[in-house]
């Protein structure tokens, strides 16, 4: 038992999970980063790739390394296991793993590319709820419980080509909306945090759907005036795992720059 916050992130391996990893570890957090680190040939992009999240473990000594997909609920139930093993529980889990597909309108997208966003997008953040949450309930009272799901802006505005990814993280918001209900009186919160443009390679990928030379024009509607970088939406999700959160269960953070003001 570690006396410290334990929290289990998946999609750690890079981009904005990755950051929250590191954002975590430096607030004092013991964390269990969980990533596939394997590319998908359903996914027209390089994935994660083990060497990226061995650094993590690395860099903090703080940091457990688990090679997971998602979609395997089973996966992530060992995963809660080893936070509760190694470091004593689990206060807070954080479902940042996610694919982007499309580049097509909706009435063109195909069947494998709607069940590749749903399997990973939807039912991996559903997997970790049903893995965690028993584990984050575990903890004794007052406790400060925190399930917080990474959605996007696309789950508040429609974009061209990117119908099936829009309605997934819309589902994800719906997903944790309802969590939040379930969690009512217990000391355990649920918040959806939903960035904007920001700099990773998700981003890269979505850039050459469009056509676009860089990421920049990806962020020419956000009120920041640039994309932003994965360390500051992590600043946003690390709060939300804090017990400074408490008021804002059920609720969507919407840490995207302003892109849907």
């Amino acid at each position: 038992m570690t006396g410290r916050r334990v929290a289990v992130v998946t999609g750690a391996a890079r981009g904005i999970g990755a950051a929250t990893v590191r954002r975590l570890a430096r607030d004092g957090w013991c964390v269990v980063a969980v990533d596939s680190c394997a590319d998908d040939p359903d996914v027209p992009y390089p994935l994660a790739t083990p060497g990226q999240l061995a650094v993590l473990g690395r860099e903090y000594p703080m940091v457990h390394t688990v090679r997971a997909d998602v979609r395997d609920e089973g996966a992530l139930r060992a995963a809660v296991e080893t936070a509760e093993t190694v470091f004593g529980g689990l206060d807070a889990a954080v479902a940042a793993a996610a694919v982007m597909l499309g580049g097509r309108p909706v009435w063109e997208q195909s069947d494998a590319q709607w069940r590749t966003l749903l399997d990973v997008d939807v039912m991996g953040v559903a997997h970790l709820a049903r893995a965690a949450v028993p584990a984050l309930l575990r903890r004794p009272l007052p406790r400060h419980g925190r399930f917080v799901a990474l959605a996007s802006a696309a789950a508040h505005r429609g974009l061209w080509g990117l119908g099936a990814y829009c309605a997934a993280k819309h589902a994800v918001v719906g997903l944790v909306r309802a969590l939040a209900c379930d969690l009512r009186d217990t000391g355990v919160n649920a918040v959806a945090v939903s960035p904007g443009s920001t700099r990773t390679d998700m981003l890269r990928a979505t850039a050459g759907l469009y056509g676009l030379p860089d990421v920049e024009q990806l962020a020419e509607r956000q009120l920041t005036g640039r994309p932003l970088n994965p360390e500051e939406v992590a600043d946003v999700v690390a709060w939300a795992c804090s017990a400074a959160s408490f008021a804002v269960t059920g609720s969507v953070l919407r840490a995207d720059g302003g892109f849907t003001a």
